[in-house]
This record gives structure tokens, C-alpha cells and sequence, in this order.
């Protein structure tokens, strides 16, 4: 097997056409970041509403710092993004729990509420996304281009819309493992034992949610029923392959996980950045599995910095922010319209990889809702004990 480098056409325009909708310590100081005219950016819904672009700059720049939380610098470009706002606003970013989970962002908005330390942005997997957006916590705004976000990638409102998506992918250490393997039932040999690793707890990660889909569409199942990829997994378990350590760049580099089920841009990714250090990191996306999702971002809307809050998402959503996603080897939500305005990376587009079956259907709310429910009623029965 080998890494796919070609991007085939479908890749991005499905993602793009059919994303999922979504219908989707010390205290906080009590005064908010206003613009000269007197506008409160806590209440802002776009940049116009503040005052204009050179209003929220001076306000962003004045706060002089955004909390962040869970990103990791390797996870779509992360580290590059950061650093390019900090460059270009000298705004200190602080990444609080760079590997942790959607769930422990939702935590952290909702524990957090009225403190300094809260979370001032969060990037969310979908059925947290629209969680998030049931219980009323986040701020409505719309970047200034808000309107080339397809409508079936953003909340109408402005609360969420997607940023960057992928596949579901399987990585394996092809020094390690021969042979890697290429779907999720290559994934039951015997000769995998303790290999097979998750991006996280499927009951709070996204990507491990996703995966826990990905072979449940592998093994009969349906967006109406993830059942059968929780008992896949059991499977794993009960013949030895599941491997319970959390996959991350680190235990990738480390051999800890030779075997990861992933998000092809974390998969590719780790493909070019450990190749130096010897390791020959291979990449499938299953056919039998076939399963793509959108990450979203979201203001929350008690932010301790609200002003840079929506300066953020007006950088994640410029050309150099998207293209900074697409560096990462992750589709940006804007990949249609920026191709259309010749605005896209060209050499980037190029790496990404292959799809041999587009996933062209996208989970709805309710479907989101179900396979979380069971996913929390019966993953640790699966893998417990």
C-alpha cells in the first residue's frame, strides 16, 4: 500500500456540497471590550456590526490575548495558524489541553462560565457543534464571508459553521506491520494484536466517534444505527487487536499505536513529519468505511476576549487561513468559492489524497443525537473488561 498524494475531484466537492447541516481562575473583568463608537464586542455579530475590520483589530489588539483549547499544533495545520495570527495581530495565543477532547471543550465553556480561563474558541466535532448550539452557548457571528460558506455547512444564525474536514483513514508503521492494512476487515487478522489504536474515547472525541461510524457502515450498519461498528471494536477487543492507548502524534513517533484509525489529514500529516525520523508511515482509506466529516468552529459567547474571539474566526476564514487548513492536508469549508477566485493553494490541493469511494451523505441532527446516545450506553460494555 501506498500513501495517496493524488487528489481526486470528489474529495473536496463532496465535502463541500454535502457537508453536514447543522441546525447545528480569577473572575472575568465586568467591562467589555468596546470599539470608539461604544460597541460591545461580546454582542457584535460581525465585524460591520463592531464598527469595521480596523475597529475589532484595535479592540483584539488592545485585550492582547485569545484562549484557545484542544488544538494540537500537528492537528490540520494548527501550529501554523497560531503562530501566522500572532505574527500578524501580536495577539498571545494561550492552548490550553492541546489532546483533549469536543466534550472537554463543552466543559470548559459551561464550568468556566464568567472566569478569564474560559475558552474564548472552540472547534468542535459536528454532534457537539450542534449540543453546543442546543444549550444556548455560543455567540452568533458571521465572518465577512460568511456568505460563501455553503448553507448546508453553517448554522443560518452564525453559531457554528464548519472550517475543515477529511476521511476516516487507517495509518499503520509499515517497519512495524507487514502487511498494513486497508479496510476495517483487514483490521480482524490475528497478526494485529494490540495494534489497532483510536484517536481518543469515541464518548468524548469526535474522531473516535467517527471512526466507531466508519466501521460500523464497514460492517452492515447505517447513519441510523452505529451499533455495529461499538460491536466491530468489542471484537477487536475480545481477539486481542484493540490496543487502548489514545493515539496521538506522540505515540505515533513512539510506537506506541503502529496501527491508527484517524483523520486522513492527521494520518497524512504524520507521513511527511516522521519520515526524517525513519518511520514509514502508510495511509488507507478504507473502502469498506467510507465515512468524511467537517470540524466547526464557534465564539463563546461569555468569551473573556471577545474582541479576539472574532478576530479568529476573520483570519480562519481568509484565504490565508483556509489555505493554512488545506496545508495541513484538510479540506477548507471555502474550497469551492476560493477555487473559483483562483485564491487556493495549488501545490497544497495536490497532496491530498485519494478517495476510491466519496462519502455523499452526512449525518443529520437527529442521527447525531441517536449515535451518541448509544455510543455512551454501550462503548464501555464493548471494550470494558
Amino acid at each position: 500500500m501506498t500513501v495517496h498524494r493524488a487528489r481526486t475531484a470528489a474529495f473536496a466537492a463532496v465535502l463541500t456540497a454535502a457537508a453536514l447541516s447543522l441546525t447545528a481562575c480569577g473572575s472575568a473583568s465586568s467591562s467589555s471590550t468596546a470599539s470608539a463608537g461604544g460597541k460591545d464586542a461580546k454582542t457584535a455579530a460581525s465585524a460591520a456590526d463592531f464598527g469595521g475590520m480596523d475597529a475589532l483589530v484595535a479592540a483584539a489588539k488592545k485585550e492582547g490575548n485569545l484562549h484557545v483549547i484542544t488544538l494540537p499544533r500537528d492537528w490540520a495545520n494548527y501550529g501554523t495558524l497560531m503562530d501566522g495570527f500572532t505574527k500578524k495581530y501580536g495577539i498571545k495565543i494561550e492552548d490550553e489541553n492541546p489532546d483533549g477532547s469536543s466534550q472537554d471543550e463543552i466543559n470548559a465553556i459551561t464550568s468556566r462560565k464568567g472566569q478569564n480561563r474560559a475558552p474564548d474558541v472552540v472547534d468542535l466535532g459536528s454532534a457537539f457543534a450542534i449540543s453546543g448550539t442546543q444549550q444556548g452557548l455560543f455567540a452568533p457571528y458571521k465572518v465577512a464571508n460568511f456568505d460563501q460558506i455553503p448553507a448546508s455547512m453553517k448554522d443560518a444564525n452564525g453559531n457554528t459553521y464548519n472550517d475543515y474536514g477529511g476521511y476516516i483513514s487507517i495509518g499503520c508503521d509499515a517497519k512495524k506491520v507487514n502487511p498494513c492494512p486497508q479496510t476495517f476487515a483487514d483490521l480482524l487478522n490475528p497478526a494485529y494484536k494490540g495494534m489497532v489504536a483510536l484517536n481518543g474515547n469515541p464518548t468524548k472525541a469526535n474522531a473516535a466517534l467517527s471512526a466507531v461510524w466508519a466501521a460500523s457502515l464497514a460492517n452492515g450498519g447505517s447513519l441510523d444505527n452505529i451499533q455495529p461498528g461499538i460491536d466491530f471494536f468489542g471484537k477487536l477487543k475480545q481477539i486481542g487487536n484493540f490496543n487502548p492507548v489514545e493515539a496521538t502524534s506522540a505515540t505515533v513517533q513512539n510506537g506506541e499505536t503502529p496501527i491508527t484509525i484517524d483523520w486522513s489529514y492527521l494520518n497524512t500529516g504524520y507521513t511527511s513529519q516522521y519520515a526524517s525520523k525513519g518511520i514509514d508511515w502508510k495511509v488507507s482509506i478504507p473502502s469498506d468505511g467510507s465515512f468524511a466529516q467537517y470540524y466547526n468552529q464557534a465564539i463563546n459567547k461569555d468569551a473573556p476576549h471577545p474582541a479576539a474571539a472574532r478576530l479568529w474566526e476573520e483570519y480562519l476564514y481568509s484565504a490565508e487561513g483556509q489555505n493554512g487548513f488545506l496545508g495541513g492536508y484538510a479540506t477548507p469549508a471555502l474550497f469551492d468559492s476560493m477555487k473559483t477566485a483562483g485564491t487556493l493553494d495549488a501545490a497544497s490541493v495536490a497532496k491530498l489524497p485519494a478517495i476510491s469511494k466519496p462519502f455523499t451523505t452526512f449525518p443529520t441532527q437527529a442521527q447525531q443525537d441517536s449515535a451518541k446516545t448509544a455510543i455512551t450506553s454501550n462503548w464501555a460494555k464493548a471494550i470494558g473488561g
